[in-house]
């Protein structure tokens, strides 16, 4: 439960910095966006190292599934685009791909 939870704020975190720098560079926004985003970033990085797997690419290529998801949710709550069932479609394959890393069994 632990993970889920570091994995969904990894991703919120993520999104936010990306989006500062998208907002600076394609929205025109001011570069005080920048600070906030740089903040952000630096905090998903570092909450990715809480993950407790034995392997950061492990660790790494679990979180794709939750981060798609937490992008889609962004694109609806955030830029008011409402994901498509191929969207939903996509999302649910990725997560069925991040229990299979993060819950297979694993040779010892």
């Amino acid at each position: 439960m632990l993970t889920a939870l570091v994995y969904v704020g990894a991703a919120l975190a993520e999104i936010a910095g990306c989006f500062a720098f998208w907002a600076w560079l394609r929205l025109g926004k001011s570069p005080v966006w920048l600070g906030p985003g740089i903040a952000s970033l630096i905090l998903f990085a570092w909450l990715l190292t809480r993950v407790d797997a034995a392997a950061a690419g492990r660790a790494y290529a679990a979180y794709g599934g939750i981060y798609i998801c937490a992008s889609l949710l962004w694109l609806w709550a955030v830029e008011g685009v409402r994901p498509d069932r191929w969207d939903l479609g996509g999302a649910a394959l990725c997560l069925v791909g991040t229990c299979v890393i993060l819950l297979g069994p694993r040779a010892a």
